[in-house]
């Protein structure tokens, strides 16, 4: 048994030599670029993460910017509505007071047309009173 450890002792030391040699000159340089690739993509991932929240805050902002026009255009639309109805109100009352006037005017005329009527048939029948009373007279002789 001796013999057989004498014998493994210089492939023990080339094995701890490789060893060595293989994590100096491999396993540490690849480590090295495994962390380097790790923070890279960390640092890509929390840019990543920076940029999606910033474009949340950009999208609340927007759409707040949105609601707010949104909300300017309701009020002038209904402003503008208020003014037309208040436009139309005031124009059905002109139309309404213009009509009144007419209705008295003709009203007016019509009472004037009827006195005017009432004298001439006044008139109208005195005189064919007249023509009765003349009518009756000539025939009573007979």
């Amino acid at each position: 048994m001796g013999q057989l450890l004498l014998k493994a002792i210089p492939t023990f030391f080339l094995l701890l030599l490789v060893h060595f040699y293989l994590k100096g000159m491999f396993f540490r340089p690849m480590a090295d670029v495994l962390a380097k690739r790790r923070a890279a993509t960390e640092g890509l991932r929390e840019s990543a993460e920076a940029m999606r929240a910033k474009a949340d805050q950009q999208t609340k902002a927007i759409e707040e910017n949105l609601r707010q026009a949104r909300e300017a255009i309701y009020r002038e639309q209904e402003e503008a509505r208020r003014g037309w109805l208040g436009d139309q109100t005031g124009q059905m009352e002109e139309a309404r007071k213009d009509a009144r006037e007419r209705i008295h005017q003709s009203d007016e005329l019509l009472k004037a047309e009827a006195v005017a009527a009432k004298s001439q048939l006044a008139g109208t029948a005195d005189e064919l009173a007249d023509q009765i009373a003349q009518t009756l007279l000539e025939r009573t002789p007979a």
